[in-house]
């Protein structure tokens, strides 16, 4: 029966494994991507430049704002000095007390601080900070360029150089003995303040009026003055700074 059976069954090959990938449509990935080997590894070595060339910009960038940030203290460093107009007596009896550098008036103080932005050359602080110091310094016409080189700022960066602009005129104005030139001046810082702050809703805008209404009074516009300081009294009637100040104003001028 075992023979018979042998007979009846076809001969068949025993199957085999076979451990090559199967490819479905076609080619395998390796195969696709092994041509443009050298276009690959020529994209991988850009990236790696790019990438180089970006850390060290960014490296840079942050070193030059840590000098920066360095001028910028030494200047703060002179800044935050006291004024002491006299020196206290010292006591012998007591250990001598370490020695701080002070200044004698705030003139002094904002020569010093000048110096320092000289030296250090730095302008992190801005064009409005140093014309403020040169205010103080009593160097009014140059205070006067780095107040116009800031006006034209947005926002309130914008409002606080054209107010300090309108303010360095008015002293500058004030200091002439020509009648003439001191009417021109005060007109200028009257046309400065004008346009300090024209939005109702913008910041400083009732002390933009409160500084009309004052310049209008030194130019003897007394009518006016008093209407620019009740508009000015209304638009910062919330201010607990402003309020007295215009009050007093208006007392002056016999309202």
């Amino acid at each position: 029966m075992a023979d018979k059976d042998d007979k009846k069954t076809p001969n068949r090959a025993t199957p085999t494994f076979d451990p090559k990938p199967v490819n479905v449509g076609g080619e395998s990935l390796v195969d696709r991507i092994y041509p443009h080997r050298k276009k690959i590894g020529i994209f991988i070595l850009t990236a790696f430049v790019i990438w180089g060339v970006i850390a060290i910009v960014i490296h840079f960038r942050d070193r030059g704002r840590e000098t920066k940030t360095d001028k910028l203290a030494s200047v703060l460093d002179v800044a935050d000095r006291r004024i002491v107009a006299i020196e206290p007596p010292v006591d012998p009896s007591q250990p001598a007390p370490k020695k701080e550098e002070t200044f004698k008036d705030a003139k002094a103080r904002a020569a010093a601080v000048l110096d320092q932005l000289a030296k250090t050359g730095t302008d992190a602080a801005g064009p409005t900070y140093k014309a403020s110091l040169l205010v103080q310094a009593g160097k009014l016409d140059e205070a006067i360029t780095e107040f116009k080189r800031a006006q034209t700022a947005k926002g309130l960066d914008g409002v606080l150089a054209r107010e300090g602009l309108g303010l360095a005129q008015e002293m500058k104005a004030e200091a002439e003995k020509d009648a003439t030139a001191r009417q021109k001046g005060l007109e200028e810082a009257l046309a400065t303040f004008t346009a300090m702050q024209p939005d109702a809703a913008g910041p400083r805008h009732a002390y933009a009026l409160y500084h009309q209404g004052r310049v209008q009074a030194l130019l003897g516009k007394t009518a006016d003055a008093k209407a620019t300081f009740e508009k000015a009294k209304e638009a910062g009637k919330e201010s607990a700074e402003l309020a007295p100040l215009v009050d007093e104003r208006l007392a002056a001028l016999g309202t």
